[in-house]
């Protein structure tokens, strides 16, 4: 652990974790937010489910859309006008409820598409910030462990705000997205970063081979990522439990967590495009046995288990995006996991639901594996392009 402590104590560093973390709290508080708050408005389920689906995806959308704006006009620029649409989407929701539908709609998507990218943005800055790839390396590994405590932590938020209302569930989302935003782009780091000179192309980042290979690897990876967090819930009524469901999700973030800290907590020799092959076969070596669906004790193990190599998959994934992206784009590279990641993950939710219908609950966690399975396939077959390619400058007649 001794990496962490070295790394932390680097200027601007605790702040632009801590800050990035904390604005990033509304990833983890909004969907539940949305669906308590149409429940009470009198929306039923599949009205509440679609919204909170429009939102992830919405999500998913604006993340690389921000992306490339960080890339071209800075962090702050783009950062506190994003947290406070987002924020304002929030509000406009709890205001009008889920009618009339066309408003809550647009209330939704401008609050995921304005989502503002601190996840992309905070990556961005740690070459800066940090002392050398090994500290790099370490802090992209805590970065990815970390993020589960949003999942933990986000949701009883929303559940202690809702006792108050379900609309002051939805304005607190908004204002701890501004407040962690501020904590960030009014830090030294962020408002002096800019981006590298880029290539004037529509692609950006996806001119990459190996970053489309990745990226298309880590969205199988998200698919599994969808169909737990459905499957649990399917488990959880067989076994007419109340809690089988948040138990299993804090089992599979503890296990994320775990593996995280063990991963950045030692410098690791060897290229990156080399690792991540075993850390993938790992990761579904955890999803297929899901498909057990044994009783509560047993599943906890599992569950923790297959979350192990979740954050190390993340870390390793990082640092290899850092490397493939081309020069001027790696905001938004980064942005692209984030949203590959949500696509898959939007999917998944599907992929369980139909895998439930036809087979009961092992048929939903089914979907887990075949995510897993297909993330480790897919990254084989598209190995060669992980490998990264030698540092050539932008020709000047070409940048934007």
């Amino acid at each position: 652990m001794r990496g962490y402590v070295v790394f932390l104590k680097r200027p601007h560093a605790a702040r632009l974790l801590g800050g990035t973390l904390f604005g990033r709290l509304p990833n983890g508080m909004g969907a539940l937010a949305v669906v308590l708050h149409v429940r009470a408005d009198g929306g039923g389920y599949p009205l509440a489910g679609t919204l909170a689906a429009v939102l992830g995806l919405a999500m998913a959308a604006g993340q690389p859309v921000l992306g490339r704006a960080m890339d071209r006009y800075g962090q702050p620029r783009v950062l506190v006008p994003a947290a406070c649409l987002s924020a304002a989407g929030f509000t406009l929701l709890a205001v009008v409820g889920a009618s009339p539908l066309p408003v809550a709609v647009a209330a939704v998507v401008l609050a995921g598409f304005a989502t503002p990218p601190l996840e992309a943005g905070l990556r961005a800055l740690w070459p800066a910030v940090l002392d050398g790839p090994e500290q790099v390396d370490a802090a992209y590994a805590l970065d990815a462990a970390a993020q589960e405590i949003l999942f933990s932590v986000g949701p009883l938020l929303v559940v202690a705000a809702a006792a108050i209302s379900t609309e002051t569930a939805l304005v607190l989302t908004g204002l701890v997205g501004i407040a962690g935003t501020l904590v960030v782009a009014l830090s030294g780091p962020s408002r002096r970063w800019t981006g590298e000179p880029r290539a004037a192309d529509w692609a950006g980042p996806l001119r990459s081979p190996g970053l489309r290979v990745l990226l298309i690897s880590l969205a199988c990876a998200g698919i599994a990522l969808g169909v737990y967090a459905v499957a649990v819930v399917a488990y959880a009524e067989r076994l007419h439990s109340g809690i089988a469901s948040g138990l299993l999700l804090a089992c599979m973030a503890a296990g994320a967590l775990a593996g995280g800290l063990a991963y950045g907590a030692r410098p690791w020799t060897g290229e990156a495009h080399r690792r991540l092959p075993w850390l993938l076969a790992a990761l579904a070596a955890g999803y297929v046995p899901l498909v057990l669906a044994p009783g509560l004790a047993a599943m906890s193990v599992l569950a923790f288990v297959s979350g192990v190599f979740l954050a190390p998959v993340l870390a390793c994934s990082f640092t290899l995006v850092d490397r493939l992206a081309p020069s001027g784009t790696v905001t938004e590279a980064f942005a692209w996991v984030v949203a590959a990641i949500g696509a898959g993950g939007a999917l998944g939710s599907a992929v369980a639901g139909f895998g439930e219908k036809l087979a009961g609950v092992p048929g939903a966690f089914a979907g887990a594996g075949i995510g897993g399975v297909l993330a480790l396939a897919l990254c084989l077959l598209g190995g060669r392009t992980l490998r990264p390619a030698p540092v050539r400058p932008v020709p000047a007649e070409v940048l934007s």
